[in-house]
């Protein structure tokens, strides 16, 4: 059976998850679903947490909450919130997992290591917290800050650590990526990726002393003194989590990862000092790099600061799981940014939900109802809705399926098929509209889980009517 590995990027948990997290969960969910229901390939979904960055450290001091616990409680929120969303992790790898994740960690650093390609040195530079990076001043505004956290200064540090040779990899990089062996998608973001790869690459710090690192990650292999740069880590998630250094097997079933699903901050990671690291080591990389951007709000850049930060469990429970799924997945475009606005929530709820799907099956069932109908059950997605999943243009395949939705509800308005006085007329009518909501239900299933099994549950068999989908708000 042919496989698919996808995985989310791995969340830093210093904080509870907004709404940015549960479009990324749904997001790799509706590929999973479609590698694993429409596909029938044999799938693994695997996300966890980013526990070893020093704002976790410096956000636990806060809390005044033991760091490994502030990590566990916050890890479980985004297990919790996946939970909600209708999303299941195959695989939930914890950063602080010292018997599979630190030992995979110091493998695939022993392998660099092995290969030259890592050394010592002392260093100054400006270093953001929120990025957990170093930024040369090129890369910083006109009053010097990163770009990603805008308003916070950077911190100067300098110490003696670790560097991988970085520079060394540049032209196997450029080749890998032009020639789509490692795919970025959107092709905005595969340009940016060639355009920063153009310039001369850096030698890139990946160990931290003790001291700043404050004792906590995964300690330098045959260094005490040093804890391994949490990206370096951080990153292997995706292999400790499969097997790397400690399942042989499974790690060979699984790698390389078909697809990674990342947000646009962190592309140069991605896309770069990933699978850099992975040639060095001699290993594979992964084959696809799906780049979303950001979730705005009512215009905005969620801040806790202007305190806009939208609670996606507050979302889900006052609308529901599909409602949710629904909005971000067709609100927000795969390849940029979307806005999140709780008065455009509504109104997408009632006219698209509500008035348009909601509405034709409840009409549909009721003049159907005991009725056994011989409707087509179908076996596979509609071929468009298919094409569009492959190429991750997750807004365009519900646009697809609500504009079926539309043609058959005017349908429906035309044949008025309550006044048929005809039974075989009638029956005839309704066999075909049921036929056409069992495709939809079917194309619906990657996307609204939920709903989509309650409709098909509904219509194959004697006809029943469900509770109302989606009532009206």
């Amino acid at each position: 059976m042919k496989k698919f590995y996808i995985t989310n990027s791995i969340p830093y948990v210093n904080a509870s998850p907004h709404i940015g997290h549960a479009l990324e969960f749904v997001q790799s969910d509706v590929i999973k679903r479609f590698h694993k229901d429409v596909l029938k390939e044999e799938t693994l979904l695997l996300c966890g947490s980013d526990e070893n960055a020093l704002k976790n450290v410096q956000a636990a001091e806060k809390a005044k909450v033991p760091v490994q616990e502030f990590v566990d409680q916050n890890a479980i929120l985004f297990q919790n919130l996946a939970t909600k969303l209708g999303v299941e992790f195959d695989v939930f790898q914890k950063g602080s997992d010292v018997d599979h994740h630190f030992f995979s960690s110091q493998t695939l650093w022993n392998l660099c290591n092995k290969e030259g390609d890592i050394y010592k040195k002392e260093y100054r530079g400006l270093y953001c917290v929120g990025c957990e990076t170093f930024y040369t001043k090129a890369e910083l505004n006109e009053d010097g800050e990163c770009y990603e956290h805008l308003g916070k200064k950077l911190e100067e540090v300098a110490e003696t650590n670790y560097f991988f040779k970085l520079s060394k990899y540049q032209e196997q990089l450029i080749q890998l990526i032009s020639t789509d062996k490692l795919s970025i998608l959107p092709q905005s973001r595969k340009n940016e990726v060639l355009s920063f790869l153009k310039q001369p690459l850096q030698d890139i710090s990946i160990s931290r002393s003790n001291e700043r690192a404050k004792n906590w990650g995964v300690p330098v292999p045959n260094d005490d003194s040093q804890r391994i740069y949490v990206w370096f880590d951080a990153l292997n998630i995706y292999q400790s989590g499969i097997g790397f250094g400690w399942d042989e097997a499974k790690y060979k079933k699984w790698w390389p990862a078909d697809a990674h699903v990342i947000g646009k901050g962190i592309s140069r990671f991605h896309a770069v000092y990933w699978p850099a690291f992975l040639l060095s080591a001699g290993l594979k990389t992964p084959k696809q790099i799906l780049v979303h951007g950001y979730v705005t709000v009512e215009g905005g850049k969620m801040s806790k600061t202007t305190g806009n930060v939208v609670d996606p469990f507050a979302v889900i429970e006052k609308y529901g799981m599909d409602a949710v799924r629904y909005y971000l997945l067709r609100e927000i475009p795969t390849s940029g940014d979307g806005d999140f606005s709780e008065s455009r929530f509504k109104e997408l709820y009632n006219a698209d939900l509500a008035n348009g799907l909601g509405n034709l099956v409840a009409r549909v069932t009721k003049l159907a109802e005991n009725l056994e109908l011989e409707t087509m059950i179908p076996s596979e997605m509609s071929a468009e809705c298919a094409d569009l999943i492959t190429s991750f243009e997750f807004s365009r395949a519900l646009q697809f399926i609500w504009t079926k939705i539309g043609e058959l509800n005017a349908q429906i308005n035309i044949a008025e098929p309550w006044k048929i006085t005809d039974e075989d007329k009638k029956r005839n009518f309704l066999t075909k509209a049921v036929t056409q909501i069992l495709q939809i239900a079917f194309d619906l299933q990657p996307f609204l889980p939920q709903t989509a099994e309650l409709i098909l549950k509904s219509m194959i068999g004697k006809i029943t009517m469900p509770t109302a989908l989606f009532p009206r708000l």
